[in-house]
């Protein structure tokens, strides 16, 4: 009778569950104004293609600066650099946000955790403008954006690997009388470090996309000829710019995945 009683309940949840989601799909359909598809969507996806198959092969390299591998090299520049400030920026983050004690209330964690939610609130091209008005637009807009945004994600994981690294060792050193600045060096930080530099890898790979849309709103990179070649109608030279992009972005996640599985 009681596992009767327990798949009948169980069978009710389910069934709440999946009205809930069916009422949140039927709002989501409802509250959208569909609009369809315009009648040039099929002339300009087939000039997109066209030019994917014959692109621009000039625009690669000119010696200009403005050209292809240009572009893709300030591009990696911005997100490399956004990558490692943000790095160095999340470890203070990452200790102040990490739960390290048992209870029910830590208000050091919970306020580390509300910074870090706020900082990932803002999404890196509301960041970029918002740092081309204080600093002008350019690359620097975009390393600022990047650098800030990433704060909020790479401090939530390098917190989230100092709560579940084995503290084995620091136990072993305090207990033989190290201080805290011994037991940091010797024991937390070789510990905890091959996580650090996998989540900064894997981070990495994700701010290369995101350094190559903001340049669409004039952080620098390639989305900025990438704007100007789609308002232009310049398919040829779209072409190659979105060659270039996926290429770019495959050698990347291609080696930084090797990376990470040897660091793990």
């Amino acid at each position: 009778m009681n596992k009767t009683k327990s798949t009948s309940t169980t069978r009710l949840k389910w069934g709440l569950v999946t009205l809930g989601i069916i009422a949140i799909y039927w709002w989501s359909i409802t509250g959208i104004p569909l609009t369809g598809i315009q009648r040039s969507a099929g002339r300009v996806s087939a000039a997109i293609f066209k030019g994917i198959i014959h692109p621009d092969w000039s625009y690669v390299y000119n010696g200009s600066g403005e050209d292809l591998v240009s572009q893709l090299v300030i591009t990696l520049a911005i997100a490399f650099l956004g990558t490692i400030i943000s790095a160095l920026l999340s470890v203070p983050f990452a200790f102040l946000a990490a739960q390290t004690t048992k209870g029910f209330f830590h208000p050091r964690s919970t306020l580390g955790k509300v910074l870090l939610t706020a900082i990932r609130a803002f999404p890196e091209v509301v960041l970029a403008i918002l740092f081309i008005k204080m600093v002008g637009p350019g690359s620097f807009a975009g390393v600022l954006a990047i650098g800030v945004h990433s704060i909020g994600m790479l401090g939530k994981l390098f917190s989230e690997a100092i709560e579940e690294m084995d503290r084995s060792a620091e136990t072993a050193i305090m207990a033989t009388g190290g201080t805290k600045l011994q037991t940091f060096r010797i024991a937390t930080l070789p510990t905890i470090l091959p996580a650090l530099l996998s989540y900064t890898l894997y981070r990495f790979e994700i701010s290369v996309r995101s350094a190559s849309i903001l340049g669409l709103v004039g952080a620098g990179g390639i989305g900025t000829p990438l704007l100007f070649a789609l308002q232009t109608r310049d398919w040829s030279k779209t072409g190659i710019i979105l060659i270039g992009i996926v290429v770019m972005v495959i050698v990347i996640d291609t080696a930084s995945s090797s990376i990470r599985k040897r660091l793990g």
